[in-house]
């Protein structure tokens, strides 16, 4: 039975016009990610461009100088790596147990509900309330002071939220078959966990992982409330009890405190080294990403 004359036309009518939308929309995604790009290529840009001009591995690892110009970043950019390597080792055991338990053991009642929703609230919570917990447990009860140990635990508890809901999500992506072939073929649970469900899952931890780490080496508040804004002043000090102000918060000094005549010029080396950082920390955290890939090819 053919359609009426009517009916067709409009029918044509309506493909052409859901491809003009599609088209459009397509466009619209595009000019939207194209812009993204281009903006944070110019912020990077820019960074790039007044900071490294001048840029040498005295300032890089060199002490910092309250009066004299010259001075360098060295002991704040360690304090930044060793309380970001801090931080991780203490979140990344913890995310990736509580976000494996919520995914493949916690059962599905109200408790586990809410506690969901309670990891969620403090996924979103502002890092300053954080710095006042770690004031209230580190600096007053504990006593010990503006520490680098204060700050790497209070920055791990900062990232906990967001690194376990991440390791969950990551988990519950993982195709059940997957699982049913494992545990088909013999694996217990525990082994299907570690030898199938985390190397496919994998790509999604280190993604949550770099966001963790990435936020972790550029937190302020935290870092200024709990672990202070100077340092020992001495490089390589690995005491966990000395004074850990980290680049971030030295650049923020620089820029809004500091009496050293070149301070414009410390802020801009400040950050392209900071940026440079950040992207090395990313790249090396992609390296196991790789490795899992070439392995699974293999």
């Amino acid at each position: 039975m053919s359609l009426p004359l009517d009916e067709m036309v409009r029918g044509k009518k309506s493909i052409r016009r859901n491809r003009r939308n599609d088209r459009l929309f397509s466009a619209f995604v595009w000019a939207v990610g194209l812009g993204c790009v281009l903006f944070t290529l110019s912020f990077i840009g820019m960074i790039v461009a007044q900071g490294l001009p001048g840029l040498s591995w005295n300032f890089v690892f060199g002490l910092p100088s309250e009066i004299d110009a010259g001075g360098g970043v060295g002991p704040a950019l360690f304090n930044s790596v060793y309380i970001l390597a801090l931080s991780l080792l203490i979140s990344i055991p913890l995310g990736l147990a509580s976000g494996i338990y919520l995914a493949e053991f916690a059962p599905d009642n109200r408790l586990i509900g809410l506690i969901r929703i309670c990891v969620e609230g403090l996924a979103s919570v502002p890092s300053l309330l954080f710095g006042l917990f770690g004031i209230a447990l580190f600096v007053e009860g504990f006593g010990i002071g503006l520490t680098i140990i204060g700050g790497a635990v209070t920055l791990a508890l900062l990232n906990l939220p967001l690194l376990t809901r991440v390791t969950e999500e990551a988990m519950r992506s993982v195709p059940p078959e997957y699982k049913q072939w494992s545990l088909a073929l013999g694996a217990t649970h525990t082994q299907t966990i570690f030898k199938v469900c985390l190397p496919v899952a994998l790509n999604g931890i280190m993604t949550g992982i770099s966001l963790t780490a990435g936020r972790a080496f550029g937190e302020s508040a935290v870092i200024v409330l709990v672990s202070g804004v100077s340092t020992s002043g001495v490089m390589w000090d690995f005491d966990p009890l000395s004074p850990g102000a980290t680049l971030a918060v030295h650049l923020w000094y620089v820029q809004s405190e500091a009496i050293v005549p070149d301070a414009a010029d410390i802020a801009s080396h400040a950050a392209a080294v900071m940026l440079i950082a950040v992207l090395v920390i990313n790249l090396a955290l992609r390296i196991p990403v790789c490795l899992n890939g070439r392995k699974g090819k293999a």
